[in-house]
């Protein structure tokens, strides 16, 4: 393993210090970000969405829970994903596991909340088996259309933003903000945590020094309950070589020689 440079206390003190300019280079980067998503246009949400939750029929607007904002993630808890019908997606079960305390989105006027296709008992018994505590409903598909396939989450995951406000006729929901792919990394403290790591996340996409240790992205992820018994595995597929929003990554293939690994 080519481990980076051992020096001096000093001398680390030094290079933390040239290391924190970029650090604040990055927080500014991500305020600035923030700030042009709170001047996003907004576009209104004609539909009349239904959902079954803990407390039966539900439409979008009860999903916030008399609260101004609504975050929906769309968790891929289904009948048909892998390692269904004992636990959901692995990566959505993975993004469940990071889930705080939701009082303190709550006192900021907003609602949490997980949509998915499974059912109430069978959502239900997943959460008590992974120690969940997420309000979480069943997206009920209808004439008027289904909610993950017109916000953009019936075939990946994704996050959602809504808000609401008085309007002719009654209260009127618009849509703010849209969040998938590697954008919902956010929410994993997990990463976040092994980005200040010297070993990083240890997946192979990764600028690394050479020799240090690495495996496939994606395919190292288990069950919080499984990680003791399971084997790395590819639960999530192969890409669509059709569809250019297929976030997987393609399958390694084993090289041939010392030159191709390096290539």
């Amino acid at each position: 393993m080519n481990t980076p440079e051992i020096v001096t206390a000093r001398e680390w003190q030094a290079a933390l210090a040239e290391m924190l300019v970029k650090e604040k280079e990055f927080t500014r980067a991500r305020d600035a970000l923030a700030a042009m998503r709170r001047r996003m246009p907004w576009t209104p949400v004609d539909k009349d969405y239904r959902f079954d939750g803990p407390e039966g029929p539900a439409s979008l607007l009860d999903l916030f829970a008399g609260r101004r904002q609504l975050i929906v993630y769309r968790a891929f808890m289904d009948p048909g994903v892998s390692g269904w019908p004992e636990h959901g997606c692995v990566g959505c079960s993975l993004m469940a596991d990071h889930i705080p305390n939701l009082a303190h989105l709550n006192a900021r006027d907003t609602t949490l909340v997980y949509a998915s296709r499974g059912s109430q008992s069978d959502i239900a018994r997943i959460k008590d088996r992974m120690g969940w505590d997420i309000p979480w409903y069943t997206m009920l598909p209808d004439e008027q259309g289904a909610f993950d396939v017109d916000f953009g989450v019936d075939q990946w995951h994704g996050t959602n933003a809504f808000i609401r406000r008085p309007g002719e006729g009654g209260e009127q929901v618009f849509r703010t903000y849209f969040i998938d792919n590697r954008g919902d990394e956010a929410f994993v403290n997990t990463w976040n945590f092994l980005d200040m790591t010297a070993l990083g996340r240890q997946e192979t996409w990764e600028d690394s020094p050479a020799g240090y240790p690495q495996s496939a992205p994606y395919e190292w992820w288990s069950w919080h309950d499984t990680y003791a018994d399971t084997e790395p595995s590819r639960w999530f597929g192969d890409p669509d070589p059709d569809d250019p929003k297929d976030p997987r990554p393609p399958r390694q293939q084993p090289a041939e020689c010392g030159h191709c690994a390096g290539r």
